[in-house]
C-alpha cells in the first residue's frame, strides 16, 4: 500500500546565515545540508528501484521530495557504503554529468566509483578529508557491505561528521546499535543535529545486527548527546516487513517513553527544509531535557 501524497514544501534556500545549516530531507537517506559556504549531499538516489538492475527489486513508494532537476548544486556528495538503496550508481552518474561534486566515500569503494568514471576520496574510520570550509571526518557504524553474493564486507562502511560554519551535523549511515556512538561523541564532541537511521528494522532476529529499530535510534541520540536529532532511511522503499511509515510511530512511541520532547528528535516531511542553529548550547548540554516546544523553522 502506498502512502498518501506528500505536501509541497518551499525550495531549499541559496544562501544560510552564518552559524546555521539548512538541512533538507529528499528521501531515504539523501538529505541537502547547506551550510555556509559548502553545499553536501548525502547518499543521493533518484532511481526508481535500488537494485541492481532496473526492472526488479524494491521500488519506490513516494518520489523524491526534491526531484533530479530541482537539486541545487552539492559541492560534495558523501557515500556511506555501497549497499544499493545508498550508492545508486545510476543518480551518482547523473549528479557528475550536471554538477562534477567532490565524492567521499569509504575504503574500497572507489574502484567501483572509477568505473562509472567518479573519482572519489576514500576513508577510514576517523579519518579527515577538507572541502573549503568543511571537515569530513568518517565514523563508525556497526553494518556491513555487498553488491553482489561474492563481495560481502571486501568494502568499509560509515557515517560522515560533517563539521563547518561553526558547528557539526552527523550523518550516521546505516547502522545498528552499539557503543560507537558514545565513541563519537567523545572523539569529536557532540553533534549539533544527528541523522539517524530509524527505518528497515523488522524482523529484529535478523535486522538488529544491520539496522536500529526507533527505540535504539532514541538511545543513539542519548549516547551522541547530540543537541537535535533528525530521523531517516524510512518511508521511501519497502525493504523490510515493517510498514513503510511504521517508523513514524513507533519514533513517536520511543519518545514518549524516553519522555524526549517532539522537537528534539523530530522527522522532516519529503521534500522539506529547517533551518538549525549550530555551535548553540541547549539544556540537554547541561543534563536536562528542554521542556516540550516547536519544532524548528
Amino acid at each position: 500500500m502506498r502512502p498518501p501524497p506528500d505536501p509541497s514544501f518551499p525550495p531549499p534556500p541559496l544562501d544560510v546565515p552564518p552559524g546555521h545549516a539548512a538541512i533538507s530531507h529528499i528521501n531515504h537517506a539523501s538529505f541537502l545540508i547547506r551550510f555556509p559556504g559548502v553545499v553536501v549531499l548525502t547518499d543521493p538516489i533518484f532511481s526508481q528501484r535500488c537494485s541492481p538492475v532496473s526492472w526488479a527489486g524494491p521500488q519506490r513508494a513516494r518520489p523524491p521530495g526534491i526531484p533530479l532537476d530541482d537539486l541545487p548544486r552539492p559541492d560534495v556528495v558523501v557515500l556511506s557504503h555501497n549497499h544499493y538503496d545508498h550508492m545508486d550508481l545510476p543518480s551518482l552518474r547523473e549528479l557528475r554529468r550536471r554538477h562534477a561534486p567532490r565524492f567521499i566515500t569509504t575504503l574500497g569503494n572507489g574502484r567501483a566509483l572509477a568505473r562509472e568514471g567518479i573519482q572519489a576520496t576514500e576513508l577510514d574510520w576517523w579519518q579527515d578529508a577538507e572541502h573549503g570550509p568543511l571537515r569530513i571526518t568518517a565514523t563508525p557504524a556497526r553494518h556491513f557491505a555487498a553488491r553482489t553474493p561474492f563481495d560481502r564486507n571486501r568494502t568499509l562502511w560509515a557515517g560522515f561528521m560533517l563539521r563547518a560554519g561553526g558547528g557539526q551535523v552527523l550523518f550516521a549511515g546505516d547502522s545498528a546499535a552499539g557503543s560507537h556512538w558514545a565513541d563519537i561523541a567523545a572523539r569529536l564532541g557532540p553533534p549539533d543535529v544527528a541523522l539517524l537511521p530509524i527505518g528497515a528494522y523488522e524482523p529484529r532476529w535478523f535486522m538488529a545486527a544491520a539496522h536500529m529499530n526507533p527505540a535504539e535510534a532514541v538511545e543513539a541520540h542519548r549516547m551522541l548527546r547530540a543537541r537535535r536529532s533528525i530521523g531517516m532511511h524510512f518511508g521511501t522503499f519497502q525493504l523490510t516487513d515493517e510498514a513503510i511509515d511504521a517508523p513514524l510511530e513507533a519514533l513517536a512511541a520511543a519518545r514518549q517513553q524516553a519522555r524526549l520532547p517532539p522537537a528534539i528528535f523530530t522527522t522532516h516531511g519529503f521534500g522539506e527544509t529547517r533551518l538549525y542553529e549550530l555551535g548553540a548550547p541547549t539544556r540537554i548540554d547541561a543534563g536536562v531535557w528542554p521542556q516540550e516546544g516547536p519544532e524548528p523553522k
